[in-house]
């Protein structure tokens, strides 16, 4: 795994979405050219779920993130959330990042020990390892 996606990143990377920046597509593209993967924390499903019910991002985004996973030689590999992340959990400042989902998505590119695909103001100001 060479980086963790947050949940805004995933949604626009498998919608293709100009939103996405141009370093973070590359980073994408490189994974698809090669055998490694980019991983997304699996609180980033129910993140999904929750959008999609709020009409804030296409229904079946879930759907197709989850198809984008299923396919024989996925760039995208989900990271469960477990004890371990739980435990690295305190390395990401509630002060800097108080959001539950931001803070479970940044520990775990700290217990990956890769940098964190995000837009997110909060946590690239943070002591998170980002590219955006």
């Amino acid at each position: 795994m060479i980086a963790v996606a947050d949940t805004n990143a995933l949604i626009w990377y498998i919608y293709d979405s100009p939103r996405l920046t141009t370093n973070a597509r590359e980073i994408f593209e490189q994974v698809a050219q090669g055998d490694d993967v980019i991983g997304f924390s699996s609180i980033s499903l129910a993140e999904i779920v929750y959008l999609e019910e709020a009409n804030r991002i296409p229904e079946d985004s879930l759907a197709y993130l989850l198809e984008s996973v299923d396919i024989a030689d996925p760039i995208l590999a989900e990271v469960p959330f477990d004890r371990q992340i739980a435990q690295a959990m305190p390395l990401v400042e509630r002060a800097q990042i108080p959001d539950l989902p931001d803070r479970i998505i940044s520990a775990t590119a700290i217990h990956f020990d890769v940098p964190l695909i995000t837009s997110d103001r909060k946590i690239r100001s943070s002591n998170v390892e980002t590219l955006w």
